[in-house]
């Protein structure tokens, strides 16, 4: 996995990042029962038909492949709070709405593994790409506001994707903008030491003739 403390490695991939997504809780109701499940991440269940209980996503998509249960979307995830969350990324240019750091990447698990338990699919995953779209050009934008005189960047609100994407490059510019703004950070040559090197070979014998 790519590492983060270097800023030219710290993308990571789509894939990792979903991979890490797939720890988040989501609700699933049974339909089986079941003893609890123990994990080294922690202790799932029990399990009894109907009774919703939160597994992370990794084990709801492992139950869901094998017919145990369905998958109950967030309530993020309804029609009425994504056309009001999109309304408002619309109308404030400037901030973005407060969503769960992996909304991109927990849709994305549900919409390929559970498409049938979320109700009006079709236009929710419309909402969820435009959504995205919006905020992404939002970041975008930002950037263009870089300039030498700024020092720091405050981005609340991001999501694991945007930081993803914004994060190598703000670094990378506020490093190139402090380095050309401090000329005095750059190391000189050492003309000081020598000038020393030269005055500490003793004196100048006179070569020139009597």
């Amino acid at each position: 996995m790519a590492g983060q403390s270097d800023p030219h490695l710290s993308i990571f991939s789509a894939a990792e990042v979903e991979f890490l997504a797939e720890d988040e809780l989501v609700e699933i109701i049974p339909n089986m029962s079941m003893d609890s499940l123990n994990f080294i991440c922690g202790d799932f269940g029990p399990f009894y038909p109907h009774i919703p209980t939160e597994v992370p996503i990794w084990l709801a998509m492992a139950l869901k492949k094998r017919g145990k249960c369905a998958i109950r979307p967030p309530s993020w995830m309804s029609l009425e709070n994504l056309t009001q969350v999109l309304e408002l990324e619309r109308d404030s240019p400037r901030e973005f709405q407060p969503l769960p750091f992996h909304y991109v990447e927990i849709s994305r698990l549900l919409f390929d593994h559970a498409r049938e338990d979320i109700p009006d699919v079709h236009m929710v995953r419309t909402l969820v790409e435009d959504i995205r779209d919006v905020r992404f050009h939002k970041v975008e934008s930002g950037f263009e506001t870089i300039g030498s005189r700024t020092h720091a960047v405050k981005l609340k609100n991001l999501s694991a994707m945007e930081v993803n994407i914004v994060r190598p490059f703000f670094v990378r510019a506020l490093q190139a903008f402090y380095k050309h703004d401090s000329p005095q950070m750059i190391p000189q040559p050492d003309t000081a030491s020598r000038r020393t090197d030269t005055g500490d070979r003793g004196p100048r014998r006179d070569l020139r003739p009597r």
